[in-house]
């Protein structure tokens, strides 16, 4: 992983001292700096201010100034900060208002330790990142009914058959299985998803459900 420095710069915000220190251990034993880790949220927003991480690492139950609240600031300092939410919730509503609130990703904690790391670097990479026990709870919030008439913003610029790869691509389908699906090639599928990432103007399929979500275009 390369970032154009010579190693992965990471900021870890936790109050948990255990899991802060162990976490910590864990990244510099496979080559990534971790330039802080605090367990204050009001510390974390001046430290990632001055050092300017590459990814932060951030809790998002913690006292006084909770996840959220730090993953806003952040986000209004450095609107192209990656900060990736590092939790045990595993609660919709906690996953849909991180991603719409800027996150770049919503990791559970019980993950294993090279997951994180490829996680890292698929952010870096541009990527939106989330668990895969998550992916299931984002598709329900996605699936349900036809799509609403008259939607609004860009996402009136999507074909019908768009719409339909927008909720198969929800429900975490690959290429092959909404082939499969819909009769079509693979080659197909892959133009259609482009398409719908151009329109939306986001660069993954997670990102492309979370304005779904949030804009409401799929009843429930």
């Amino acid at each position: 992983m390369s970032t154009g420095r010579s190693r992965l710069r990471v900021m870890v915000i936790d109050d948990h001292t255990l899991f802060r220190s162990g976490l910590s251990e864990l990244l510099e034993r496979r080559g990534i700096e971790v330039c802080a880790a605090v367990g204050d949220g009001e510390e974390g927003c001046r430290l990632a201010a001055r050092l300017r991480p590459d990814v932060v690492l951030l809790d998002l139950r913690m006292p006084e100034l909770d996840g959220l609240s730090v993953l806003e600031r952040l986000a209004a300092a450095d609107p192209g900060s990656a900060v990736v939410m590092l939790t045990t919730s595993s609660d919709e509503r906690d996953l849909v208002t991180s991603l719409r609130s800027g996150a770049r990703g919503y990791l559970l904690k019980d993950m294993e330790p090279e997951q994180l790391v490829d996680a890292l670097a698929a952010v870096i990479d541009g990527q939106t990142v989330v668990a895969p026990e998550m992916t299931s709870i984002l598709a329900k919030v996605v699936k349900g009914g036809e799509a609403e008439s008259g939607q609004p913003g860009r996402f009136s610029s999507l074909t019908p058959r768009e719409l339909e790869i927008l909720r198969h691509l929800a429900e975490g389908q690959s290429n092959k299985e909404i082939a499969r699906e819909l009769g079509i090639t693979d080659g197909t599928v892959k133009l259609h998803v482009r398409s719908v990432l151009r329109k939306l103007e986001v660069r993954s399929r997670v990102e492309a459900a979370v304005i779904a979500v949030e804009e409401r275009i799929f009843q429930r």
